[in-house]
């Protein structure tokens, strides 16, 4: 709590809610290509391989989710790395369009996609497991995705 009425004191309440617009507007992206890539490699695995019951193995439920996973990430990870260097600063220095440009001018393109190696290796096998236990649960549950 003193750390809480500290950070309000000196910087206001706003600086609770840094990087709240690219974490926004990043999860669309990302959840948007993530889910449509996996259905799409799902069910072209199903149509390929005809499976009894619309019930693909955990192999390639794995599998799709870590490629389904892995497009959104490179499509939304800018927001992500610009959301946690605004979270991260500690003056007021920029906003998410100049957070953006500065780090194209001093690291060039490829400087908005720096870290994504360690975030690959902690949000594939996690998505790729949530996928598992979603396909397992919605059977488990009659539902069909049809």
């Amino acid at each position: 709590m003193s750390a809480i009425r500290q950070i309000r004191a000196q910087e206001g309440v706003f600086s609770f809610y840094r990087g709240f617009l690219p974490n926004l507007l990043g999860i669309i992206p990302y959840a948007g290509i993530d889910l449509a890539v996996y259905e799409t490699l799902k069910k072209l695995y199903l149509r390929h391989y005809y499976v009894e019951d619309d019930a693909p193995g955990i192999l390639v439920l794995l599998t799709c989710g870590t490629v389904s996973s892995t497009c959104g990430q490179v499509c939304s990870y800018p927001l992500a790395l610009v959301r946690t260097r605004l979270q991260a600063q500690v003056d007021k220095k920029y906003t998410m369009v100049g957070l953006f440009r500065a780090i194209i001018n001093k690291e060039g393109f490829f400087g908005l996609y720096r870290g994504i190696t360690p975030n690959f290796m902690k949000v594939a096998p996690a998505v790729s497991i949530s996928y598992v236990v979603y396909e397992n649960t919605r059977r488990a549950l009659g539902a069909s995705m049809s």
